[in-house]
């Protein structure tokens, strides 16, 4: 988020209590990681004599923090009547102009024709207090505030959250550089014939993750099977983009979500990770994986009954656990969601992958003899 400078518009210097609001507003941008330029920032020079003289200082200021800023967060609240403060508005202008990022909040996005007070009901049409047709009476605020920015109803805090938002959303698409394929047996038949199989689960975040898959590659290829794992790269990604969290993040999930697609078979540790769940990455693959008519298969250490498996209250207390949730009682060891969908084997990988390939064969059997 550094890379972005918030410019916090709005009319909140005219508040009795405005200053220590607007601090506020940017300490709060600032804990999530942005930097902050406000109209009221620099010291300034002021001559008690000259206030047109003061007012030019201030607006210099103004533009000079705009021109340092990469975005506009603007307090579109009605301000002396019903509109909005017209400095914040021109603010707007300028940063649009620039180019910079452009949001603003509200407490009320209803259309005008809701919100002007005064206003006269003729033959079914609304009229301003000059006996106009309200302007733009079916929008919110004047055509060029609703078509230059973003207008999220609420205050400054949802409009951070969703600025936030965007941004985090703007950073991980940067690390695409190709639309997904499918590249799965039944869309491209494979150059060696082999099937090709997914190895998912928590290892990729063990030290040795690196040993263990040339172990598990190894027991695929005993079989005639080729195997991709989580850490197999496609593309690499660029050395400038590399650290940021997000970008980075993106590119994993983009990684790895093409591997399910190019697989035929996955093959899932089912193990708990960070308490009595499988991992979110495994499960996020599962699910996919089904979508895409993937074969599943699972493994376990304990392929007890869940009642069993996860600590609970008991049948007394509908099988609840410490925070009150329920042990799912369903004869499963896990989820139903990987339950119901896949085989899951008690053991390890290769019990899973000699259960695979027995089922293969199996079905190769059947279709010689049809």
């Amino acid at each position: 988020m550094e890379k972005e400078k918030l410019y916090i518009a709005g009319p909140m210097c005219f508040y009795r209590d405005g200053y220590p609001r607007w601090y506020v507003m940017r300490d709060r941008a600032r804990v999530k990681g942005f930097e902050v330029t406000m109209p009221g920032d620099g010291e300034l020079d002021l001559d008690p004599h000259d206030l047109r003289q003061n007012g030019d200082a201030i607006f210099a200021n103004c533009a000079r923090c705009m021109n340092e800023s990469t975005a506009i967060l603007c307090n579109l609240e009605f301000y002396r009547g019903a509109d909005v403060d017209g400095g914040s508005i021109y603010e707007v202008g300028m940063a649009y102009a620039k180019g910079a990022h452009c949001y603003g909040y509200t407490r009320d996005k209803r259309p005008m024709v809701w919100k002007y007070q005064g206003s006269i009901l003729r033959d079914g049409v609304a009229y301003d207090r000059k006996g106009r047709p309200l302007p733009y009476g079916d929008l919110p605020f004047s055509p060029n505030v609703v078509g230059a920015m973003k207008i999220v109803e609420g205050d400054f805090d949802d409009c951070l959250q969703v600025f936030a938002l965007d941004r985090e959303e703007q950073r991980k698409r940067s690390a695409v550089q190709a639309p997904a394929a499918d590249r799965s047996a039944a869309e491209a038949p494979r150059a060696d014939g082999r099937p090709v199989i997914y190895i998912a689960g928590p290892e990729r975040y063990d030290a040795n993750a690196q040993e263990q898959y040339a172990d598990m590659k190894a027991l695929c290829s005993r079989f005639g099977l080729r195997a991709i794992v989580p850490t197999d790269e496609i593309r690499a990604l660029p050395e400038d983009l590399a650290g940021d969290a997000y970008i980075r993040a993106y590119h994993i999930f983009d990684r790895q979500q093409q591997h399910v697609r190019d697989c035929d078979i996955l093959i899932a540790n089912l193990n708990d990770f960070h308490g009595w769940e499988p991992d979110s990455d495994t499960a996020f693959e599962c699910g996919m994986a089904f979508q895409l008519g993937k074969k599943l298969y699972g493994y376990m250490d304990s392929t007890a009954r869940m009642i069993d498996r996860v600590p609970n209250l008991g049948p007394e207390n509908e099988y609840r656990d410490i925070c009150g949730c329920n042990a799912e009682n369903f004869d499963y060891p896990i989820n139903i969601m990987f339950a119901s969908s896949m085989t899951i084997v008690q053991g390890g990988f290769g019990d899973a992958l000699a259960r695979a390939v027995q089922d293969m064969e199996k079905a190769g059997s059947a279709g010689a003899e049809k």
